[in-house]
């Protein structure tokens, strides 16, 4: 059940907490409106008269996400990558 807020004749204010760790629930009525679920990604674009818009990311195919996490300076050995990957896990599992 998809609703859309942008037909109505009035705007709809809804209304989220931040937690203490800077965190929001996106209330039922924005996720469906966004057709967002579990896992999905929202976006928040600042415009420039300071206005802020969420919107949902979806990629309809692997080409479309091309240079979406950055681009490295030079390309890096499959080696390198797994060691880089081993460190990272490292990290994670100790708290560093």
């Amino acid at each position: 059940m998809l609703q859309n807020l942008t037909q109505r004749s009035n705007p709809q204010e809804v209304i989220s907490t931040i937690t203490s760790k800077g965190q929001i629930t996106l209330p039922l009525v924005i996720r469906r409106h966004l057709g967002v679920d579990y896992n999905d990604r929202v976006a928040f674009v600042v415009e420039s008269s300071g206005d802020i818009k969420v919107k949902n990311i979806k990629y309809p195919d692997i080409q479309s996400m091309r240079g979406v996490a950055g681009a490295l300076e030079k390309p890096l050995l499959f080696k390198k990558m797994r060691q880089i990957a081993a460190e990272d896990r490292l990290n994670k599992k100790y708290g560093k």
